[in-house]
């Protein structure tokens, strides 16, 4: 038996066309569409993104609901109630975007409009041609009485049957006028306003017109495609970003987890030896009084029997008592020395300097860890500053001129736009800030002074021999390169003031924006095999090199963000 689609038709109840529409895929549309519905605003997803649990969400919507439960303590999927301690990272579902475009295309209403014979005024009969000279669409009983004559020109039935007439001269567009940009009739090229002018027929007009379009639309498609890839580049920096953010902060708890159990541990070795200390001395005092209230008894034994003495009228009875010489032992005049002992003296006083000494090995750790030397002292190198840069008395600010200043063409000297620093950097942590205020297109980094000083390679970044910050001029955009590949920055850089700071051990070279508070910009990763030199690249205007006002925060912590 023969399969065909079901199709249902409307009439409009104006024109009276018929709008007819196929219903056999209607149920798979429907549970295609519930797929791809947002369940919490239950319409089609926008811009979708996904959980670790899997379930998708539109932005706008997931967002909403976790910043909601940001004061709960924990996040959970409204769809799947899956809990997280921490707040979820959304990515990007970009298949799943593609296929909600993609169905939204076709759920457009496709209807086919149908076009009835202009002269069938009774009942509507579809129209099988029109005829451009009579404005008219034509049935098939009409189409036989129609006039023969050759302007009479006979299309696939139109609408817009008026607008492929000329509306001065009444006839029928052929041609194209390429001087006025204008499709025209004869007449027009005969006696109107075109006259003389280049013309070429609608069809070949037509197909020039295309093949600029095709060409547009290979230009888009390129431009789409390099737009997408720099999408999924920002999108992998920004991960390794979020992903060496994240192993920054473990490291810093994990070091002051590290100082707490120090301290923790000294307080107590503190505490332990103080108590030790209390007991020894309370222990030696105790025997002491013992003592002392032992001879304190004597004494009193002494005292009371010479009282004796003193009050008897007897002379005989006191005479004849033993010599009274014993009851007196000068000796014991000597003073309380047992108040000498070992564990006299200053030892508390000994004991705080044993810690504080403890206390300042622990500080200096952490400031090893977070400390920066104070600014390098760049001075830029005459030696290598292009002809066309002028370097200042102070060797300090490179301004590029017009003139030529004829400088003996060396080996080391650039070619054009750049100069260097005569200091390298072969050790330690540095940093230099610049200051390049009304510039619209520079270059600021670092080389190696192996870099090449003639040619396209020898810009900043066009090597691999060089890391620049940079600025377009044409874009007004800023971005980092390095052996000619570049990233650009998605930060709205506003400020004119930048740091570049150096870890040669770490193989870090980083920069800063210099706002309030300072921004980190972007990281090079890698292993330096040279000395490293400061480096200008001076398209336009000045670059100066400034290398102070940092404050302890600024060296110790804003350095590393």
């Amino acid at each position: 038996m023969e399969r065909r689609d079901v199709r249902e038709c409307t009439v409009h109840p104006v024109t009276g066309h018929i709008h007819s529409f196929q219903v056999g895929s209607a149920m798979a549309s429907a549970a295609l569409a519930q797929e791809l519905t947002c369940s919490i605003c239950l319409d089609l997803y926008k811009d979708p993104v996904t959980l670790k649990c899997g379930h998708n969400f539109c932005r706008v919507c997931i967002v909403r609901v976790l910043k909601i439960q940001d004061g709960s303590g924990f996040y959970s999927c409204p769809q799947c109630k899956e809990k997280f301690q921490k707040r979820p990272a959304l990515q990007r579902n970009i298949t799943l975007c593609n296929v909600v475009e993609n169905f939204r295309c076709i759920q457009r209403p496709q209807e086919t409009t149908e076009i009835f014979c202009t002269y069938c005024v009774d009942s509507p009969v579809p129209a099988l041609k029109s005829c451009l000279m009579c404005a008219a669409s034509l049935c098939e009983k009409h189409l036989r009485v129609h006039s023969k004559e050759p302007e009479h020109v006979l299309t696939d039935p139109s609408r817009s049957l008026e607008k492929r007439k000329c509306l001065i001269h009444k006839k029928i567009l052929e041609y194209y006028c390429t001087e006025d940009a204008t499709c025209i009739c004869v007449s027009c090229c005969l006696v109107g306003d075109h006259r003389g002018h280049n013309m070429e027929s609608l069809d070949e007009a037509s197909e020039k017109k295309k093949e600029k379009l095709k060409n547009v639309l290979q230009k888009l498609t390129t431009k789409r495609q390099k737009t997408q890839k720099r999408v999924q580049n920002l999108g992998d920096c920004k991960r390794k970003a979020q992903v060496k953010a994240s192993g920054e902060a473990e490291r810093v708890t994990a070091l002051f987890i590290d100082i707490r159990r120090q301290l923790d541990d000294l307080e107590k070795k503190v505490q332990s030896e103080i108590s030790r200390r209390g007991e020894r001395v309370s222990r030696s005092l105790t025997d002491v009084i013992k003592t002392l209230e032992i001879e304190k008894e004597e004494l009193s034994r002494k005292m009371r029997h010479i009282e004796e003495l003193c009050n008897m009228t007897d002379p005989l009875t006191v005479l004849q008592e033993p010599d009274t010489g014993d009851l007196y032992d000068p000796e014991e005049e000597g003073g309380d020395g047992y108040m000498e002992g070992p564990d006299g003296g200053d030892r508390g006083a000994e004991l705080i300097s044993r810690l504080s000494h403890t206390l300042s090995d622990i500080i200096r750790g952490v400031n090893g860890t977070f400390y920066v030397q104070d600014p390098a002292d760049i001075s830029l190198d005459i030696d290598t500053a292009a002809n066309n840069l002028l370097i200042s008395d102070d060797l300090k600010t490179a301004t590029r001129t017009i003139k030529y200043q004829k400088l003996p063409d060396t080996a080391e000297r650039f070619q054009n736009y750049n100069v260097m620093s005569s200091s390298d950097i072969t050790s330690g942590r540095h940093y230099w800030d610049v200051e390049v205020s009304g510039l619209e297109e520079w270059i600021v980094g670092m080389c190696y002074p192996s870099i090449e000083k003639r040619g396209c390679h020898s810009y900043i970044g066009n090597n691999n021999k060089s890391w620049g910050l940079c600025r377009e001029q044409y874009d007004n955009q800023h971005s980092v390169r390095h052996d000619s590949n570049g990233v650009l920055l998605p930060h709205q850089i506003s400020s004119d003031r930048f740091r570049i700071y150096v870890d040669y051990e770490a193989g870090e070279l980083s920069f800063y924006e210099l706002c309030d508070p300072i921004r980190h910009l972007h990281t090079f990763s890698t292993i330096f095999t040279e000395p490293l030199h400061a480096v200008l690249c001076v398209y336009k205007g000045s670059i100066k090199i400034s290398g102070g006002g940092a404050t302890e925060r600024n060296i110790r912590m804003g350095t590393r963000l």
